[in-house]
C-alpha cells in the first residue's frame, strides 16, 4: 500500500473501517506532479504544469472557444482535483444557510465532482466492496444498481419504501439489522423516481433506526442523495438534509452528502456537484484525510471537473438576482405541483384505473396501474396517445417538471384511457 494511503488511514483512526479496500488503498498524490506543481507555485519561472500560456503569462486560449464563454480565461485552466477553493467555500457558506441545523457541527469541506453520479460513484468506490451491503428502498434510481452492484460488485437489499403514505423505517430498520457488520444506507430527498420527500415525522423514524442500528454494533455509511434539495411543496415535510442530523448522530456512523447545481439550479449540463463527510468526533485532520481520499479518486478517474462550470456556478451564487431568480424557477414547479393536486381531487374516477404513490416534492410523481403491467402501458402511450413516461420499479413516473401547466390535463387524461384501454377490454 502506498504511504499516503496508509498517512491517511491512520489520521483516520477508527473511521478507517468505514472504507473498502479500494477505499483504504486510495490517496491524493501530494509528492508527484501536482504536489511538485504546488511547490513551483511562487517560482519566478514555472515550468511544471502541463497547460500553456501566452507570452503575458495569460492563459493560452483561442478565440473561437473563448468568445463562446463570457468569464475570465483563467476558466480555461485545470480546477485541480479537490475543486476551485472559492467555490468550495462558496457551496460550504450555502449549505449552512439551507440547513440550520448544521450549525455548531463539524464536516468536511466539499470536494467538487462531476455531479451527483459522478459523486455516487466516488462514493461507492471509497466505501464498497464485493460482500458489502447496500440498503437502498425499492422504489430507487436505477442507477444505484449500476453503480453499487454492476460495477463495484456490492450486494444490494431493498426494503419497502411506503407503508400506509409515510415512509417505512421500519422496514429500512430491519435491513440494517440484517446479519453483516457493515451497512451502507442511500437516502434519496426529494425520491427519485416517486418525488417523496420525507415529512417530519418520518425523519425522526429514520434517525432512530440508523441511531438503533448503530447501537448495535454496526457500521453504518449514510449516503445523502440530495440532487433535488429544496425543492418541496407542502408544508410538514423535513426542510433540511438528513445529514445534519447524521453528521455526529453516532461513532458508527459516517454521513456523506452528495448534492450540486445540477437539479437546484435547473443546469443539468454543468456537470458540477459536490461530497461532503461527516462523522462524530471527527477532527480537523480526519476530515481533510476524507477530503484526500475523494480528490484522489477524483485525479485516478477524471483528473478534475470541469472549471468552466466551476467558474459558471461561482458567478451565479455571487449574482445579487441569484436568490431571486431561483425562486422565480422554483415556483414554475410549485405551480404545475399544485395543478396536478387540482386534477387528481377533481377526477376521482382515476383511482378506477391507476394508483397515486405519495408525492410532495421535486420533478416527479409516479402512478401504478391497477389490473395491468406498467410497461405495457408505457409503451401504449408512445404509440396511442404520443406519450412519454418513464417505467421504473413497476410503477410510471410522470415528470410533471418537463410538462407545461396547460398540459397536465390531458397528460393525466390520456394516462386513464391508456390503462383504460386494457382494463376494459378485459372487463368486456
Amino acid at each position: 500500500m502506498n504511504k499516503l494511503a496508509l498517512k491517511l488511514n491512520r489520521t483516520l483512526g477508527p473511521a478507517a473501517e468505514f472504507l473498502s479496500p479500494a477505499g483504504r488503498r486510495m490517496y491524493f498524490p501530494y509528492g508527484g506532479i501536482l504536489g511538485q506543481g504546488a511547490e513551483a507555485k511562487s517560482c519566478k519561472i514555472n515550468a511544471t504544469v502541463g497547460m500553456a500560456f501566452e507570452e503575458d503569462g495569460s492563459p493560452l486560449v483561442m478565440d473561437c472557444f473563448g468568445s463562446g464563454v463570457n468569464l475570465d480565461k483563467r476558466a480555461f485552466l485545470y480546477a485541480g482535483s479537490f475543486g476551485l477553493p472559492k467555490l468550495r467555500e462558496a457551496w460550504r457558506a450555502m449549505e449552512f444557510a439551507k440547513n440550520p441545523s448544521l450549525k455548531g457541527k463539524k464536516f468536511s469541506s466539499p470536494v467538487v465532482t462531476n455531479a451527483l453520479t459522478h459523486g455516487i460513484r466516488i462514493c461507492a468506490e471509497l466505501f464498497a466492496a464485493p460482500g458489502d451491503t447496500l440498503v437502498c428502498p425499492d422504489l430507487f434510481w436505477d442507477n444505484y444498481e449500476l453503480i453499487f452492484s454492476e460495477a463495484v460488485g456490492c450486494k444490494v437489499v431493498h426494503f419497502n419504501t411506503f407503508r400506509r403514505g409515510a415512509f417505512d423505517a421500519e422496514a429500512m430498520k430491519a435491513a440494517l439489522l440484517a446479519p453483516g457488520k457493515k451497512k451502507l444506507l442511500i437516502l434519496n430527498f426529494p425520491n427519485n423516481p416517486t418525488g417523496y420527500t420525507a415529512t417530519v415525522a418520518d425523519a425522526k423514524r429514520i434517525v432512530s433506526a440508523v441511531r438503533a442500528a448503530a447501537a448495535k454494533g454496526k457500521k453504518v455509511v449514510v449516503l445523502c442523495d440530495d440532487a433535488y434539495f429544496g425543492l418541496v411543496y407542502e408544508r410538514g415535510v423535513h426542510g433540511e438534509s438528513l445529514f445534519a442530523e447524521f453528521a455526529d448522530l453516532h461513532r458508527n456512523v459516517l454521513a456523506v452528502k452528495l448534492d450540486g447545481t445540477t437539479k437546484e439550479d435547473y443546469v443539468w449540463g454543468l456537470r458540477v456537484g459536490f461530497v461532503s463527510f461527516a462523522f462524530r468526533g471527527a477532527t480537523d485532520e480526519q476530515l481533510k484525510a476524507l477530503e484526500a481520499k475523494a480528490a484522489g479518486n477524483v485525479r485516478s478517474g477524471v483528473s478534475n471537473v470541469t472549471s468552466i462550470g466551476q467558474q459558471l456556478a461561482l458567478r451565479a451564487f455571487q449574482d445579487p438576482g441569484y436568490a431571486a431568480q431561483k425562486r422565480e424557477k422554483f415556483a414554475v414547479l410549485k405551480k404545475r405541483y399544485h395543478q396536478i393536486r387540482v386534477i387528481l381531487r377533481t377526477h376521482p374516477e382515476y383511482g378506477r384505473h391507476f394508483e397515486v404513490m405519495p408525492f410532495n416534492s421535486g420533478y416527479f410523481m409516479c402512478v401504478k396501474p391497477l389490473g395491468v403491467d406498467a410497461e405495457k402501458v408505457r409503451r401504449h402511450l408512445v404509440e396511442k396517445y404520443s406519450v412519454g413516461t418513464i417505467v421504473l420499479s413497476g410503477l410510471i413516473r410522470l415528470a410533471f417538471s418537463t410538462v407545461p401547466t396547460a398540459k397536465l390535463d390531458r397528460l393525466f387524461a390520456d394516462v386513464d384511457a391508456a390503462i383504460a384501454d386494457f382494463t376494459e377490454d378485459k372487463r368486456k
